[in-house]
Order: C-alpha cells, then sequence, then structure tokens
C-alpha cells in the first residue's frame, strides 16, 4: 500500500525512458556519469538513494564489448564506401536481453568521440540517430519517425516523398553517420506494408551516407529476412546475437559472477556484506535464467525494498520477495522441474 510516508518519493522528475527526438538524447547525454558518492556519505537522503537504486549503473557486459569492436570495424569499412552497398549490423535476441541498452551505449560512446573530434566545427551536427520501427508500420510513418527525432515538422498533409527529402537532406547536412533502428523484428516482409516499408529502410540506407544498425527480438527468424528483400539485407548486415548469461562451465560462471561483482560494487546501501551477490550467483541466476532486464529488476528493488525496510542490506530474504517478469518466473520453475545444474 502506498501511504503518506511515500510523500515526496514520487515527483515530476521522471528520466525519460524512450529517446523519441534529438533534444531528448542530448539531454541523455548530458547527464553525468561520475562514480556515485560512497554508501556512508552524507549525501545520501533516503530519496537520493531510491533515485539512484531506481536508475542504477549502466554495466558492461562482454556483449557490449563486442559489439562496440564489430561497430568500430563496420565504421571503419564504411568510411570511404562510395557505392551504396554500405555494410551494416543486425543485433538480434530475446526480449530483455539488453539490445535497446546496447544500442543506447553504441551511440553514446561514438556521439561522444565525434563530439571531440568535431570541437572545431562550427556547423550543425548529428552524429547519432535513433527510430523504432512504428506498430502500424508504413514507409511514410518510418520517415516520419526519423524526422521527429531530427526537429523537422512535418503535417499529415506531407507526401511520403517529401518527408523521406527532407529527412535524408538535414542527416545528411548534419554530418549523421550512425542510425539505430529498433524493433525491426515487426517487419513483415510478406505482407504489402512491410514489404514497402522494407524497401523505405534500404532507401534510407542508401541516400543517407551512415552506417545503419537494426535491432530486434530474434531477428534471424523473424519475416524481416524472409524473400527476395530479406536476402539482399541479410547480405549486407552482421547478425550479432545477444543470449542470455549463462552459468554452467566454469568461463561462464566467471562472466556471470564478474556482472554480480560490478553490481555489488554500484550498490550504495551502508550495511550491505560485501560479497552476498558473489554467494547467491547461482540463486539469482535461477531466479533470472541470465536475463539482462530481470536480473537489473531484481538487483534493483531489493535495494529499493532494503532502503524502505531501512535494513539497506540485500539479503536472500529480501532478493525473494521480488516479483520478477512472467518469462523469468517461468523459466525458473521450469529450472527447477528439471532439477540442480540444468541450463536455461
Amino acid at each position: 500500500m502506498i501511504t503518506a510516508a511515500d510523500d515526496g518519493f514520487f515527483d515530476d522528475d521522471v528520466t525519460p525512458g524512450v529517446v523519441t527526438d534529438w533534444l531528448l538524447w542530448q539531454a541523455d547525454l548530458a547527464r553525468s556519469r561520475t562514480s556515485a558518492p560512497p554508501a556512508d556519505d552524507p549525501y545520501w537522503t533516503r530519496k537520493a538513494q531510491l533515485d539512484y537504486h531506481s536508475e542504477f549503473a549502466t554495466l558492461t557486459t562482454p556483449f557490449m564489448e563486442r559489439a562496440a569492436t564489430e561497430l568500430r570495424m563496420t565504421l571503419l569499412v564504411n568510411n570511404r564506401q562510395r557505392s551504396t552497398a554500405r555494410r551494416g549490423l543486425i543485433v538480434s535476441g530475446p526480449p530483455g536481453a539488453g539490445k535497446s541498452t546496447t544500442l543506447a551505449e553504441l551511440g553514446r560512446s561514438f556521439e561522444l568521440s565525434e563530439r571531440r573530434r568535431l570541437a572545431g566545427y562550427q556547423g550543425a551536427f548529428m552524429p547519432v540517430a535513433f527510430a523504432a520501427i512504428p506498430p502500424t508500420y508504413t514507409p511514410k510513418s518510418l520517415a516520419q519517425v526519423l524526422a521527429r527525432f531530427a526537429g523537422i515538422p512535418v503535417h499529415d498533409r506531407m507526401t511520403e516523398a517529401t518527408i523521406t527529402n527532407a529527412v535524408c537532406h538535414v542527416l545528411c547536412e548534419r554530418r549523421t553517420r550512425l542510425v539505430f533502428m529498433d524493433d525491426v523484428h515487426l517487419l513483415n516482409t510478406r505482407t504489402q506494408p512491410g514489404a514497402d516499408t522494407s524497401d523505405q529502410l534500404k532507401t534510407l540506407a542508401e541516400r543517407i551516407p551512415a552506417t545503419f544498425v537494426l535491432a530486434g527480438v530474434d531477428v534471424e527468424n523473424s519475416p524481416l529476412l524472409t524473400g527476395p528483400r530479406g536476402a539482399q539485407l541479410a547480405a549486407r548486415c552482421k547478425l550479432l546475437r545477444t543470449p542470455p548469461l549463462l552459468n554452467g562451465t566454469a568461463q561462464q560462471k566467471e562472466v556471470w559472477r564478474k556482472l554480480l561483482g560490478d553490481m555489488e560494487l554500484a550498490l550504495r546501501l551502508p550495511r550491505h556484506r560485501p560479497g552476498t551477490l558473489l554467494r547467491l550467483a547461482d540463486y539469482i541466476h535461477l531466479r533470472t535464467g541470465g536475463v539482462l532486464a530481470s536480473l537489473s529488476l531484481l538487483i534493483r528493488e531489493a535495494a529499493i525494498r532494503s532502503i524502505l525496510d531501512g535494513s539497506f542490506a540485500i539479503t536472500k530474504r529480501l532478493l525473494s520477495q521480488v516479483v520478477l517478469d512472467i518469462q523469468a518466473t517461468n523459466q525458473a520453475r521450469g529450472s527447477r522441474r528439471r532439477g540442480p545444474g540444468s541450463q536455461p
């Protein structure tokens, strides 16, 4: 139950979740990522602790490092590409595996690098653009999403060609070199709207001298890569799959425990016993199946519960009180039925 004691914990200063335009993206880039004060620092009011553990730290995973390397190589390959068939990347994986977070981190790193490189440049520039496939997609709506990000005013009477031309002009003029396109698994090229929107995506990739990075759920099994259009896209893109983190072999356990260790270092709970998450590594993996979104929810909510109850420490009891998403809950039940040592 939410009571009067919770007054002041909820406010209008909410961190925007999805970047839908350039101004939101700039605001996200401007937010400080300096190390938080130690847990016993006087800075930590109760609300500051709640806010910090709600947002928490963005941790680097092995997949993020691999994706950054592949993106750097792809950018170098495309650097002097004169033809329209520039190389691209597709980031695929199950729901909650960190695909959108990976795109945001890649975009952040690249834009900050471009700002340093172009420090003396006087014109307006937009190194990175973000878009997501609209649920009711058409070639026009896809162009509108990119136009919204770039701050290009559009209205319903504008034609698809007009909006597309404006988007291509602005992104070329502002030296956009990376375009991230999320939710591409929604595109069903077996339907006419899907085929037309896929053609629009190809047109944008050819007219804008940028590297396109696409992301979606299990893209390799989606209709996007089927038929002649899919074959053409598959011939231009590398596929990077981000699976859940496993906990079976010694190497997998090492990666899993390193991630938990990094999360524990990021906690700001004055009574938390160091090493607790590592000791509970198998239990945490059983609960989350190694899925990053479920892991993040489990640790953040347990930390928030400890602040609210005054214990300021994560324990197995607190972790057990967290109700996780349906996917993680079903996975944990299946693992228990299969018995110890089973892998998700």
